[in-house]
């Protein structure tokens, strides 16, 4: 057994590892989904080193319901993709976005991505989710990836949402606000998690902003952050519990609009692998198994979030 089964296993037999459950249990959602169609839960492929195959077929015999994954740009890795998600019967949502600098490369870059993924796949995507922009370019420059975007989920029929992200057009809470009250046609893929970091809180002194967030929110990634970071190192660990009280606040928000509007949620299990997750110094040796919290992850939503 190596150090990190032998630490998780260790902390599972002494029951340090129910933090999650047992305020779960204590803080009921306020809806629930009748229909278990109406929550897809998704598996993420980050850290994952094995084939697309290898990865599709492990999520499947997990119990998600498909995945995310950054747009295939190659007619190659897009035929790969296709015929594992067919072959294990995955639905699929992609990642767009831009690593260009500046903005015209930037946004030109963007533009291909978004016509690719909404035209050239044999699977109709459940979503499309961006990585918009940069923190750095004005409003008006961000503002050309929400309008084109609108126009091409309107052509195409795919929800594309934009994600509140460090780095990226929506990094910060009272930013986000700026484009919302400006663009009626925004939708938000919720990270909660940067915010938190961004602003070093759990956003108790932005309610009213965050209120306003949690009604333009279609997709959620799952991952819970901390005032110091983005990612706490285990989520069923009970030092944890104000940021998950906070996180299962907020997605309970999202999935009683959901319910009450008889709509469709999907959700994306995002624990990340080192450096997201924390490491022992020197060593460089995970903290704790981000597979395994995932899947636990995906497992609480279906059991918090499906009558």
């Amino acid at each position: 057994m190596n150090r990190r089964n032998f630490v998780s296993t260790a902390l599972a037999t002494a029951g340090v590892l129910s933090g999650i459950e047992s305020i779960a249990s204590e803080n009921p959602a306020p809806s629930r989904f009748d229909n278990k169609l109406s929550l897809k839960v998704l598996g993420t492929n980050w850290g994952f080193t094995g084939t697309t195959d290898e990865f599709c077929a492990k999520i499947k015999k997990e119990g998600y319901d498909g995945t995310e994954m950054w747009w295939p740009g190659s007619k190659e890795r897009q035929t790969e993709l296709l015929s594992a998600l067919k072959k294990h019967g995955l639905e699929v949502g992609f990642l767009c976005g831009s690593g260009e600098r500046q903005y015209p490369a930037h946004l030109d870059a963007f533009k291909k991505q978004i016509d690719a993924a909404t035209t050239q796949f044999g699977q109709k995507p459940l979503y499309i989710n961006c990585h918009s922009g940069k923190d750095y370019f004005t409003y008006e420059q961000n503002k050309a990836f929400i309008d084109y975007t609108t126009e091409a989920s309107s052509k195409s029929g795919i929800p594309i949402y934009h994600e509140t992200h460090r780095g990226r057009m929506l990094f910060a809470a009272h930013i986000t606000r700026n484009f919302i009250e400006k663009n009626p046609g925004l939708k938000l893929t919720l990270d909660i998690s940067h915010w938190c970091n961004v602003h070093e809180s759990l956003l108790q002194d932005q309610e009213e902003t965050i209120k306003l967030a949690l009604s333009r929110v279609g997709h959620i990634h799952s991952r819970i952050g901390h005032e110091e970071g983005p990612q706490v190192n285990d989520p069923r660990a009970p030092e944890w519990e104000a940021a998950v009280k906070a996180h299962l606040a907020w997605w309970d928000a999202v999935v009683e609009q959901k319910v009450k509007n008889g709509e469709t949620l999907t959700v994306l299990t995002e624990f990340g692998p080192p450096n997201y997750l924390p490491t022992v110094p020197f060593t460089g040796q995970p903290l704790a198994d981000q597979w395994g919290i995932n899947v636990y992850m995906m497992q609480m939503l279906r059991k918090r979030y499906l009558k």
